[in-house]
């Protein structure tokens, strides 16, 4: 019993020691900073926003995410067998197909945001959060990565849904059944249309 207690002792300690509550204070700063520039540029509902407002909208949703960790991930192993100017080429239409998705449903921006957790593990951190909008609640969770001294975000989770690991879905289903040259085809019409 006391092997047991003091295991169980040990455990916490060790959970403890590896917690760091300024990284994780940090995160959380960034984050509420980032919600806070979008909020305010948002205005009340039903606001009309002119075209600089919405460039500025997306460059503030999407200033934290990493998109070449997140193609690298949606692409798979396939990412690694291109040359340099080919992976640039994708990152780039990637990039430019969810900068736009970001800006779909800008009444979501005007959530309420509960911080949950905030888990950091050396360079790695997982935020978990809920966005309380319309009285619905939404879990949004973050996966972040700290790269050259930044925080950035590596993919996301709305509603249970994680955006690089749905995308390495899609394309590897794409790729198996037609090619890598159809996907790259069908992001190129994609990124047009954004």
């Amino acid at each position: 019993m006391k092997c047991l207690l003091f295991c169980i002792i040990g455990l916490f300690s060790m959970a403890s020691a590896f917690a760091d509550p300024a990284k994780e204070q940090e995160i959380r700063s960034l984050l509420e900073e980032r919600d806070n520039q979008i909020k305010e540029l948002l205005g009340p509902e039903n606001t009309d926003y002119t075209d600089e407002q919405r460039e500025q909208l997306r460059d503030i949703v999407n200033d934290m995410m990493d998109y070449r960790e997140m193609a690298k991930f949606a692409l798979a192993e396939k990412f690694d067998e291109l040359s340099s100017e080919e992976q640039d080429e994708f990152v780039d239409l990637f990039s430019r197909i969810i900068r736009d998705q970001s800006l779909q449903q800008l009444d979501i921006y005007r959530a309420e945001v509960i911080y949950e957790d905030i888990t950091v593990d050396g360079d790695h951190a997982k935020v978990t959060t809920t966005a309380i909008h319309n009285e619905r609640r939404i879990p949004v969770l973050y996966r972040m990565l700290n790269r050259d001294g930044e925080w950035v975000i590596t993919d996301m989770s709305i509603d249970q849904a994680w955006t690089a690991e749905s995308y390495r879905r899609s394309f590897q289903n794409i790729i198996r059944r037609r090619g890598y040259d159809a996907l790259l085809d069908n992001l190129r019409r994609r990124a047009e249309q954004a």
